[in-house]
């Protein structure tokens, strides 16, 4: 899976188009033959009352908090994905650079998501409470980001037994991969960098920076496993320490 529009071209009246009375020759002015008056087209319409095309309501004026539950079709997403990987796969050079592009247009929803997940907490609660510690603000990210962008929860998230900056969010079933064929050549692609950029801007826009990327973790049971890293900067987990 998911974003140039054509330039309005300019129409240009030819010289043509002035009324041939101009060209006509002061001699043909002077007709033999009277023609009857026909009725101005101005007195018609002014009678008339001609009906408006007024369009409906735009999405742009719906509450935002009515369309909490609104949904999205598979078939819509999918095809819309798919045309955003396409159109990206033409522009690149390698692997790197398809998810580098993808986990940048991720990143653009991500910021989104996140103002319009701060907007209804707040305008929902008398008391709005923003997170400061890390674990509430990856276990939301683990379960209301990943509804309210995918449908469903997240299968678990995990912390690095090796590193103490690295925490790891897994998708059994990713929806971003569910509809995505990868060709043999480019097997090492995971698709679900889209999905690295909207965690990664999540976590920006709360005060955890932080590098996040999308690896391939495939299982027997679960061919489309997606493992998302992130990877915690210095400053994040020395805030951590402050509060222990």
């Amino acid at each position: 899976m998911a974003y140039s529009q054509p330039h309005p071209r300019l129409s240009v009246l030819s010289n043509s188009s002035h009324s041939s009375a101009e060209h006509l020759s002061p001699t043909a002015s002077s007709t033999r033959f009277s023609l009857p008056t026909a009725p101005s087209i101005h007195s018609q319409l002014s009678t008339q009352k001609v009906p408006l095309n007024r369009p409906g309501p735009s999405i742009y004026d719906r509450p935002l908090n009515k369309s909490r539950g609104a949904e999205v079709s598979v078939s819509a997403f999918a095809f819309l994905l798919s045309e955003i990987v396409q159109y990206t796969q033409k522009r690149v050079n390698g692997i790197n650079d398809l998810e580098r592009r993808l986990n940048t247009l991720g990143y653009r929803i991500g910021v989104r998501v996140v103002e319009l997940m701060l907007w209804r907490s707040e305008s929902s609660s008398k008391t709005p409470k923003r997170e400061v510690r890390l674990l509430p603000v990856l276990m939301m990210i683990h379960s209301q980001v990943w509804k309210a962008v995918f449908g469903k929860a997240a299968d678990a998230i995990e912390k690095s037994v090796e590193n103490a900056d690295e925490y790891m969010i897994i998708d059994n079933d990713p929806v971003i991969e569910r509809h995505i064929s990868v060709p043999r050549d480019l097997s090492q692609l995971s698709c679900s960098s889209f999905t690295a950029g909207i965690v990664e801007a999540v976590l920006d826009g709360l005060g955890f920076p932080a590098r996040v990327t999308a690896h391939s973790t495939p299982l027997a049971q679960f061919r489309s496993r997606t493992t998302i890293l992130i990877k915690l900067e210095k400053s994040v987990l020395e805030r951590e320490e402050l509060f222990k």
